[in-house]
């Protein structure tokens, strides 16, 4: 029985479940865990890989600047020089050695904010150099440790060295800026090129200022690539470092920082700030290379664009239902390609887009809007199988059902099982005697006995692909057939030859049950069966508050005159199988047949011819 709740379920579901209601769906969900946050730790994964990816691939990569130099605080220095902190007059020395390769500006990744004795030899070759930048910073509880005065005074610039680090101990972002409360205080390595700008205003480098308003101006760092600080040890992809000691002492060439933009900061284990980066995970690097990475960045207008979240929520929109229309429609082995080419197809984008154009496209969020969406679409199927398998499975055999499935467009249009003409076999049986046979048995013995009877009946009638349309009391109407319609001879040959053969077949079932029922002291069972072929109508048949699939017409009305025909024309036949002469010429090559009658049914012109089946060939 189809129920009028099940066509309703099918309508909702076929009609409703769109691939962009789908992928619509599935975007705003992943939008959700965009807003919550959920997608930044993959994003910073993605963030780490596509750096990992450009440093072996053969895409566009540029390596740190060449105008950039580091002086390290390192062992060596601390060795010679004695335990951090040091006298100032060593800073001073430094400036002094440095007069034979003046830099373009030097910066100070060293905190100067508490007095000593030697600040006015410092002050003094400071304001020599005339381009020496000094670092400001903030303590645990925000107060901002600025230069002793004497020096402030003395130097070109100040910049602040506030490191942010993500969650997952990766510097991906810095503050070129920071509005304090009398004015905007630039990072190091701006206020490096402040310096230069002054000292060169016919070739100045631009980069972004100040934004008013805003607390903490980040951009994304666009990491040159790995950080290997051997000092006085030329390195490829590294910014070349040079030992504090060292440059003091001379061992250097004049060429070494001529016109560079020189830091100078900790490298000593225990003193310097630990950096993490793409390429330097463990062990990390110094924070002294953070402060050259921002410089390189903004010296090669390189730094990385992230998508505005408006455009990355549009984008999602898009992805979704754009993945299920993809998706929609297709078997399992499309929907796995898809799955697998469309990530993947991402990943380039993302791969090609940060390397040539500086661009940090999301990936979690884009290939989770994906995954949802390709999880949607296959739920939403599956339900709909299931809806489907709920309606069919009770009257044909799973393999007929898998097979409605796959052609379900054929049939379904909306949620209802569209009318059909076609030409099927119909078939009708009884049980004889059956009103006597009631009257021996309690309401609940006659149950038990009949539905054996049914069982078995109906197994040999699926398991040959015929539909079981109806039970109407103890007789079944059966249909071969349905519900794709048959438009060959040979395919309505074959469901002629089907419905004689589950009639034989359900006549040795019966056998076997008479055996068993005669054991149990019950009631042996004998039947009629009527068989015709012709043409049907197949459809939902009935009210609004309840439906069937059936089929009606006069092929119905024939076959169920021939099951009655029984009682007089087959009491002396092996088989108690009638069938119009129709079917007959559809299976005469495989069966055995006695003509038994011609008779006129009532609105047929021509007389019809009755066979009954002797056995097969």
């Amino acid at each position: 029985m189809v129920h009028k709740s099940w066509i309703q379920r099918l309508r909702r579901y076929f009609s409703n479940s769109s691939p962009c209601l789908t992928g619509g769906v599935a975007a705003l969900l992943s939008i959700g865990i965009l807003h919550l946050g959920g997608w930044e730790r993959l994003e910073q994964i993605g963030y780490n890989k596509l750096f990992q990816i450009r440093e072996i691939s053969i895409l566009p990569h540029r390596n740190w600047d060449e105008r950039i130099a580091v002086i390290a605080i390192d062992e060596a220095s601390l060795e010679k020089y004695g335990q951090f902190p040091w006298q100032r007059t060593r800073y001073a020395q430094l400036l002094q050695a440095l007069e034979k390769s003046p830099p373009a500006a030097i910066g100070f990744d060293v905190k100067f904010i508490d007095p000593s004795s030697f600040d006015a030899q410092f002050a003094s070759s400071i304001a020599a150099n005339g381009k020496v930048v000094l670092a400001r910073a903030w303590d645990n509880q925000g107060n901002l440790l600025e230069p002793v005065a004497e020096l402030a005074d003395a130097a070109a610039n100040q910049g602040q060295i506030y490191h942010q680090v993500d969650a997952d101990g990766v510097t991906r972002s810095a503050a070129i800026w920071i509005n304090g409360p009398e004015d905007s205080i630039p990072g190091l390595g701006p206020a490096l090129i402040e310096v230069y700008n002054l000292n060169n205003p016919n070739q100045p480098v631009s980069f972004t200022g100040p934004v008013k308003g805003e607390e903490l101006q980040k951009v994304w760092l666009n990491w040159p690539g790995t950080v290997k600080s051997l000092p006085n040890v030329p390195q490829l992809k590294s910014p070349p470092t040079y030992s504090f000691v060292d440059v003091v002492e001379g061992r250097f060439e004049p060429k070494d920082f001529a016109g560079k933009f020189v830091l100078v900061g900790f490298t000593a284990t225990g003193l310097a700030d630990p950096l993490r980066t793409p390429y330097n995970l463990e062990p990390p690097t110094s924070g002294v290379y953070f402060h050259a990475a921002v410089i390189d960045n903004l010296l090669n207008h390189r730094l990385l664009q992230r998508l505005p979240k408006t455009m990355e929520i549009g984008l999602l929109l898009l992805l979704g239902p754009g993945t299920s229309l993809l998706l929609f429609h297709r078997d399992l082995k499309g929907r796995i390609a898809i799955v697998f080419l469309l990530p993947i197809t991402w990943l380039v984008i993302a791969l090609m887009g940060f390397s040539f154009d500086r661009w940090w496209i999301p990936i979690a969020a884009p290939l989770g809007t994906i995954l949802l969406a390709a999880i949607g679409v296959q739920l939403g199927e599956q339900y709909e199988r299931q809806q489907l398998m709920n309606l069919f499975e009770k009257h044909v055999a799973p393999e007929t059902a898998n097979l409605i499935w796959q052609r379900k467009d054929e049939i379904i249009d909306e949620g209802e099982l569209q009318a059909q003409e076609l030409t099927a076999t119909v078939l009708f049986m009884d049980i004889r005697s059956f009103t006597t046979i009631s009257e021996k048995l309690s309401p609940r013995e006659l149950l038990s006995w009949l539905n054996q009877y049914l069982d078995a009946m109906t197994d040999c009638i699926m398991d040959r692909g015929g539909v079981v349309d109806k039970y109407i009391g103890d007789a079944i109407m059966a249909v071969f057939g349905v519900p794709f319609p048959h438009t060959e001879p040979e395919e309505i040959r074959q469901d002629a030859m089907n419905a004689i053969a589950a009639s034989l077949a359900m006549h040795e079932r019966l056998k076997q049950l008479n055996k068993r029922l005669k054991a149990e002291d019950k009631p042996v069972i004998q039947f009629g069966i009527g068989i015709h072929t012709g043409p049907l109508i197949a459809g939902s048949v009935g009210g609004s508050r309840r439906l069937n699939y059936s089929v009606i017409g006069d092929t119905v009305n024939v076959a169920a005159r021939l099951e009655a025909m029984n009682k007089e024309l087959t009491t002396d036949k092996p088989y108690k199988i009638l069938l119009t002469g129709e079917t007959f010429d559809y299976v005469s090559d495989r069966y055995l047949a006695e003509e038994v009658t011609t008779i006129q049914l009532r609105g047929r012109q021509q007389e019809t011819i009755i066979y009954t089946i002797l056995g097969e060939k």
